[in-house]
């Protein structure tokens, strides 16, 4: 049997990923509800994540809380997602996802879950196994677990929000 090399992983992953990001990037395109990967990461933390403060959701999105501010601007002004003032501190803004949020995100999933089912349709009966088993393996390498699939690189704080995985 021939070894396969690092560099051939490599180019093959990249080459898989880039395949995948397409799909992505589609299932996003042919949303109703015209929102970009930023504020569909958003969409998608407030969705599985919660409500969250706006503090909070900078963060764990890796951005400045006037970048979070400005685009949940936007996402308030598409109805999105809903804005409340904390009845404890009234300086703390709490964001919640709409059910509009919600079934824009489901939309976008289930697009790129029929894109991918479809990709799939051209691939052998007798090597989905091997492939299941080696994209599985792949994840747990990465650091992903099952449970988090809508996640990727994200990871929860015990009740708290969610927060950037450590990739050191």
């Amino acid at each position: 049997m021939a070894q396969v090399t690092d560099e051939d992983l490599t180019e093959a992953i990249i080459l898989a990923s880039r395949a995948m990001v397409g799909i992505a990037v589609r299932s996003l395109a042919g949303s109703e509800q015209e929102v970009t990967l930023p504020q569909y990461r958003t969409l998608v933390v407030l969705t599985y994540g919660g409500p969250s403060r706006l503090a909070d959701l900078a963060t764990t999105l890796g951005v400045s809380p006037s970048t979070a501010t400005r685009m949940c601007d936007r996402l308030v002004r598409k109805g999105l997602i809903s804005r409340s003032r904390d009845d404890l501190d009234r300086r703390e803004v709490n964001l919640t996802v709409t059910e509009a949020g919600r079934g824009a995100v489901e939309a976008v999933i289930e697009r790129r879950r029929g894109e991918v089912q479809e990709m799939l349709r051209s691939i052998p009966a007798e090597s989905r196994v091997q492939l299941s088993q080696s994209l599985h393996m792949l994840a747990m390498a990465a650091g992903e677990t099952p449970e988090m699939h809508w996640t990727p690189g994200w990871q929860s704080q015990g009740d708290g929000p969610l927060r950037q995985a450590d990739t050191a």
